[in-house]
């Protein structure tokens, strides 16, 4: 079983509709058994929350439920348990890797890594902005998690 997380700063946002979204992307392909996802946030202040309501209606416009519920990264377990842990930013990033031994930093990539239709390096916060800064997350999210799910499954078979 593959185990992904995915990483955001308050796991509010960006991170649970990450989760949300491959979730359904791995269950519409079969793999809801192979695959296991999980996702929380470089910080805690927000933990014990569900995602942020606004990002809750977009991602429910387009068939996401996010459940999830917001906690801080855990610096042994996650690192130890999870095959991919992809960061949002390069903030996020930067903080994850700071916290992971030098055996587990192979395992941390920035998520738009494996978008394949948008140019973009990060994908962007949209706490602070309006609509369109949570459908924009979401377009990439769905970039990203298309081409994450390609690759594990070349991975797989190879």
């Amino acid at each position: 079983m593959k185990k992904v997380l995915f990483v955001c700063l308050g796991n509010i946002c960006r991170s649970p509709s990450a989760e949300g979204v491959f979730t359904k992307l791995v269950k519409d392909a079969g793999l809801a058994d192979e695959i296991h996802i999980d996702s929380c946030g470089t910080a805690a202040h927000h933990a014990g929350e569900g995602a942020d309501p606004r990002m809750k209606e977009h991602a429910l416009k387009r068939g996401y439920d996010l459940t999830s519920i917001a906690r801080g990264i855990d610096r042994k377990q996650d690192f130890e348990n999870f095959d991919y842990i992809l960061t949002m930013d390069n903030s996020n990033y930067n903080n994850v890797v700071a916290l992971a031994a030098d055996v587990d930093k192979h395992k941390i990539r920035r998520l738009t890594e494996f978008c394949s239709k948008h140019p973009h390096d990060q994908i962007p916060d949209p706490y602070y902005g309006g609509p369109e800064s949570f459908e924009l997350v979401l377009d990439l999210l769905e970039d990203a998690c298309q081409g994450l799910l390609e690759h594990i499954q070349k991975e797989k078979n190879s």
